[in-house]
């Protein structure tokens, strides 16, 4: 979503840093290429103005002035300075009673019913025991849905044909009360405008439940609309928190870093997929870092550790640096590395170097070249796999017709592994020195 700001500002930063000491003057044109490349990702002007006008306040200061690196002293504050804008990170309110009521409200379309779900998935994980409340009776196949979603993540869905919402959603607390629920999570119908009845009909249920957090779920896809959503839903319930869906589109992504400044409601959650467990606790510093193209480590690190076998990663962490990686090991990654999710959004998450890289690489060619090195994986035998060395010319022409490559595809996957080979033996004889530059 934010690729396009991303190298905007990353061209700024470069002007930046062919300067020594920077001027008044260099400090100015940097600050109007950022304003252009904020207004060009719709990022709400008054949001705009605001940042501009602090973040040049201290660029101009001795700060800058007196270090040894003016360039990366005023990236730094540009990072903090758009931490600040995107707000305090606002956890989820599970406090008192149980069971714990979460209202999801929205437009139609928004991605409502399936953040529902993500969410009870989430909570479910961290050992809440979940129900999902299906209280919209307008939209057609909504309730299917919900069932069909709370049957893969394994989470009840309460629902009953011919009650009223807030009946429904009262009738559901009582019942989760006498269950042990420990949290419940209602999707409310989608508005297709904020209309009236619908709005009435939210009112409703918050005066028979007390929710612990009414949650709006925003397509971040329709950019600075989405400020205006937000508004009308909150001058009617009660908002604690925001969640943008769809965060792994190729909007400008604007809606992201003005919504909660100019509304006042906390993000607590992103969307970042289509998957069920595409979805992100809010954190503005690392969302921050992969907008200014900093990458996000620690959430690559999160994804990794859902993804890896401990047992298994440690194993191989140690054939790698005993100089015994093979390409059975090499294959056994490639589908840890699925598991992760989208290899466009792995590719994101890097840093430095290797993140400017990654953004030289369209999405569909990172794709086509994974799907092309699994399949000449596949086409080796085992024995192929841990014995690379008995690669000859007529076994690689077959690798080639099995997997529907060509011999110099082969030969490319057998240059990137021993390539890796030599990477893995360089660490194991400096103990690490000379990593950081990978991430330079």
């Amino acid at each position: 979503m934010f690729e396009s700001l991303s190298q905007r500002l990353e061209q700024v930063f470069q002007q930046l840093r062919r300067r020594g000491k920077l001027s008044e003057q260099d400090v100015d044109a940097a600050m109007r290429e950022v304003r252009l490349a904020l207004l060009e990702a719709d990022v709400h002007f008054s949001v705009v103005k605001d940042f501009i006008s602090r973040v040049r306040e201290r660029a101009v200061g001795a700060e800058v002035s007196k270090a040894l690196n003016p360039a990366q002293q005023v990236i730094k504050i540009v990072h903090e300075e758009l931490i600040k804008t995107l707000g305090e990170p606002a956890r989820l309110n599970l406090s008192g009673p149980k069971p714990r009521v979460i209202m999801m409200v929205g437009l139609q379309g928004s991605g409502k019913t399936t953040a529902a779900a993500k969410l009870a998935s989430l909570l479910r994980s961290q050992g809440e025991r979940v129900e999902l409340v299906a209280a919209d009776p307008y939209r057609p196949a909504a309730i299917k849905q919900l069932q069909t979603l709370g049957e893969r993540i394994g989470v009840p869905v309460y629902t009953e044909s011919g009650v009223k919402p807030p009946e429904l959603v009262s009738r559901a607390f009582e019942k989760a009360q006498k269950s042990g629920v420990s949290v419940l999570i209602v999707d409310t119908a989608g508005r297709s405008q904020l209309d009236n009845a619908l709005m009435d009909e939210l009112k409703a249920i918050t005066r028979r439940v007390t929710p612990n957090e009414i949650l709006l779920v925003v397509d971040a896809m329709i950019g600075q609309e989405a400020l205006h959503v937000a508004e009308g839903f909150r001058d009617t319930v009660t908002l604690t928190g925001l969640m943008l869906t769809k965060m792994d589109g190729d909007a400008r992504g604007g809606a992201a870093i003005s919504i909660r400044a100019v509304t006042g409601v906390p993000l607590k959650f992103l969307g970042t997929g289509e998957a069920i467990d595409a979805i992100e606790v809010y954190d503005p510093g690392r969302l921050a870092s992969r907008i200014l193209g900093m990458g996000d480590v620690i959430g690559l690190i999160e994804r990794a550790e859902a993804a890896f076998d401990e047992k298994e990663a440690q194993e191989q962490a140690e054939r790698m640096l005993s100089g015994s990686f093979t390409l059975e090991d090499f294959a056994k990654q490639l589908k840890q590395i699925r598991k992760m999710g989208p290899l466009a959004q792995i590719l994101e998450m890097l840093p430095g170097g290797l993140g400017q890289m990654a953004r030289n690489i369209s999405p569909e060619e990172a794709e086509r070249s994974l799907k092309i090195t699994e399949a000449i994986l596949n086409s080796m035998t085992r024995e192929e796999r841990r014995r690379p060395e008995i690669l000859n010319a007529s076994r690689r022409r077959r690798i080639a017709r099995g997997s529907g490559t060509q011999v110099q595809d082969v030969n490319r996957v057998l240059k990137q592994f021993r390539d890796a080979q030599k990477m893995f033996k360089t660490l194991q004889k400096t103990g690490g020195r000379g990593l950081p530059r990978l991430f330079g």
